[in-house]
This record gives C-alpha cells, sequence and structure tokens, in this order.
C-alpha cells in the first residue's frame, strides 16, 4: 500500500479504552490511532479529514495534558447540524478516534463504557468544536480555519479537468500531490490553522 510520506511523520493519538480492555481486545485497553487509520477509515486525506485528527489531537492535550486520555470518557458538541456542510465528515473521524457518539453507538454494560450520547449537534458554541472530559468537566473549545494554508493555483484547474474527465494520466497525478501537499503544510503550521478556547 503507497501513500503520502508525510502520513508517517504525523504525531498519533494515544488512548487508553477500557472496554477493549474488559473484553480482552487490546492489553492493558491500550489503543493507537495514526493519521493514515484514519485515512483508510475515512477512505481520503483532505483538509477536512486533517482537521478533524488536528482538533482531536489538540483537544485531547489539553484537556488530559500528562494523563492518557480516556476512550469513552469525552463529549464532543458541534454549532452546525450533522448535515451541514463538512460537519459529519469531522463527526466521523472524531466518532473513529474517541468512540463519541450520537445515538447509534454501544449502550454500555451494567452503566459502564457507554459511547451513545456523547456527540451533540446544533449546540449553542461559537467555536467549531467543544470536547468536554466527563469525569472532571473540563471544557476545551478550537476554531479550525485551514485558509490561511492555500491550495497550490494549479489545484482548480486540475480538478475541472477530473471532474470533467479530460485529465492526463500525468494531471490526475498531479493533482493528487498537490493536493496532499496542501495537507501536509496544514499539518506543518497547526498553530495557523488552530485556536483554543
Amino acid at each position: 500500500m503507497k501513500y503520502p510520506i508525510f502520513f508517517d511523520t504525523i504525531e498519533t493519538i494515544k488512548l487508553r479504552d477500557d472496554l477493549s480492555s474488559f473484553l480482552g481486545s487490546l492489553e492493558d485497553g491500550l489503543v493507537e490511532f495514526s493519521y493514515l487509520d484514519i485515512v483508510k477509515s475515512a477512505g481520503h486525506s483532505c483538509p477536512t479529514v486533517a482537521g478533524a485528527y488536528i482538533m482531536t489531537f489538540v483537544a485531547l492535550k489539553e484537556l488530559y495534558r500528562n494523563e492518557t486520555p480516556k476512550r469513552g470518557e469525552v463529549s464532543v458538541s458541534f454549532k452546525e447540524d450533522s448535515s451541514e456542510g463538512t460537519t459529519g465528515v469531522i463527526a466521523n473521524v472524531i466518532t473513529q478516534i474517541i468512540g463519541a457518539t450520537e445515538t447509534y453507538g454501544f449502550k454500555g454494560l451494567n452503566g459502564k463504557f457507554k459511547r451513545y450520547g456523547l456527540m451533540k449537534f446544533n449546540d449553542d458554541i461559537s467555536t467549531s468544536v467543544k470536547f468536554k472530559r466527563l469525569d472532571t468537566n473540563k471544557i476545551v473549545e478550537i476554531i479550525y480555519n485551514p485558509n490561511p494554508i492555500s491550495f497550490n493555483p494549479k489545484v482548480p484547474v486540475l480538478m475541472e479537468k477530473l471532474l470533467k474527465g479530460i485529465a492526463t494520466n500525468y494531471e490526475k497525478e498531479e493533482f493528487g500531490i498537490l493536493w496532499q501537499e496542501r495537507v501536509k503544510n496544514i499539518f506543518e503550521n497547526i498553530d495557523k490553522v488552530i485556536k483554543t478556547v
């Protein structure tokens, strides 16, 4: 399986999943997600998928500091509806990492390990997303704006050709390279695209 080399340079997200430990799925419940894991699940790499990964990474660092974050013990809120813009894509990535779902997740065992009801849409917030640690009620809100990292000017032209089915094989390859170049630049300039509140 071939993919852009920079995927391997992105810091992974490490968590403890008590449900996995309880069921003997992962030793000590320790789980680690790479950006490549998320790309494989999402089916693609783009500024939205990258942003969701970065927001989750930053939020967990802020909420847990020197502790290992716990999967299933963080709730998430969005200002928009799940069908609006890229909110659903972002929510899907966050669900993959921290397990939080709106209504379709795991119901739990004897009141433990619940995953559903930990994600909310149409919430009264002014940021991109709000993360809340359930055991301490600590909150971090995050604004993600990838606009400071612009595409190569050739990207829209090449995209139009691809969508019309008239791009050459070289143009198809070039488009993919340039598309991922912006994603790489976003990861390399997190301080320009992320703001915590």
